[in-house]
């Protein structure tokens, strides 16, 4: 199921601050029709951390009825106190949704031995699957490879979203884990080139705007055409980094409004609205990709 392109995605507000959930079904929809295989949902793109867990579900859940089991949907658990994980996870589980992105407790820097106790909780509070989250950058942690390889003997720890970028990193990875352990990329930038080397996907921001590119990319990747998959690839580089010009989402916000797909930017603080002399940037990283506005 882990396979292929899955989009981090958004979640869209009004200029009041509020859920807009027209939007957010037109987000859906956009990604149906241009071949995302899987659905991230309330992660760190979707602002999950500014979003009441009321909310989350009730989009959870409003995503779950829409898709209809057309891809897979997974949802974000992740948060620094176990016991509020497990919370989560429990209360998630009664959603249909295929599994959940539980990344490393932020903040509070658990030692490896930490974190083992911690995801095999999570994972215990659920029979569905669970991804790992690795992202050092946000959380303060890193989660090693032979951590990981020891997770990936809990039953339904099946794979971990890797967002270092570095392929020595997957090397380690598919050296420690077992085969059939999905290893799917956190880094747009460096997503490619974890594929041609083994990697199974990507959950992307990128996909968020350049969804059938994205999609192309991976399915040219998996079967190792490189050719075709680097040169799909050199059209979303601008786009893989722009899209991080400042805090991620909010390029992509901008971007997805700019492109009509979402009626406003507007994100909860601390988070603010891009600034002006950025936008020109995202439009022509935009325009290299191909997409019209």
């Amino acid at each position: 199921m882990f396979r292929g392109s899955w989009v981090a995605l958004i979640t869209p507000m009004t200029d009041a601050g509020d859920i807009d959930n027209v939007s957010l079904a037109r987000l859906v929809e956009f990604h149906l029709q241009n071949g995302t295989q899987g659905l991230v949902i309330m992660g760190t793109t979707g602002e999950a951390a500014t979003i009441s867990f009321k909310e989350q579900l009730d989009v959870i859940a409003r995503v779950c009825t829409q898709v209809n089991g057309r891809i897979p949907v997974i949802a974000g658990n992740g948060a620094n106190s176990t016991a509020e994980a497990v919370e989560r996870t429990q209360m998630l589980s009664q959603l249909p949704i295929d599994g959940f992105l539980t990344v490393t407790p932020f903040y509070n820097k658990p030692m490896q031995k930490g974190m083992i106790l911690h995801f095999n909780a999570v994972a215990s509070a659920t029979d569905k699957p669970v991804l790992l989250y690795n992202v050092p950058g946000r959380t303060g942690v890193d989660l090693l490879p032979e951590t990981v390889a020891e997770l990936a003997n809990t039953a339904n720890i099946v794979g971990i979203k890797e967002a270092t970028g570095s392929m020595p990193r997957l090397v380690e990875l598919k050296q420690f884990c077992p085969d059939d352990f999905m290893l799917l990329s956190g880094d747009d930038a460096s997503a490619c080139e974890f594929m041609l080397q083994g990697g199974h996907g990507v959950i992307s921001v990128t996909s968020n705007v350049a969804p059938k590119a994205m999609a192309q990319l991976c399915h040219s990747a998996l079967i190792n055409e490189r050719r075709q998959a680097e040169q799909i690839d050199g059209t979303l580089q601008a786009l893989h980094h722009d899209l991080f010009i400042e805090a991620n989402p909010i390029p992509t916000k901008w971007a997805l409004r700019r492109m009509g797909l979402i009626t406003s930017d507007f994100m909860r603080l601390p988070l603010t609205q891009l600034e002006p002399i950025h936008g020109t940037v995202i439009e022509q990283a935009l325009t290299q990709a191909g997409i019209q506005l």
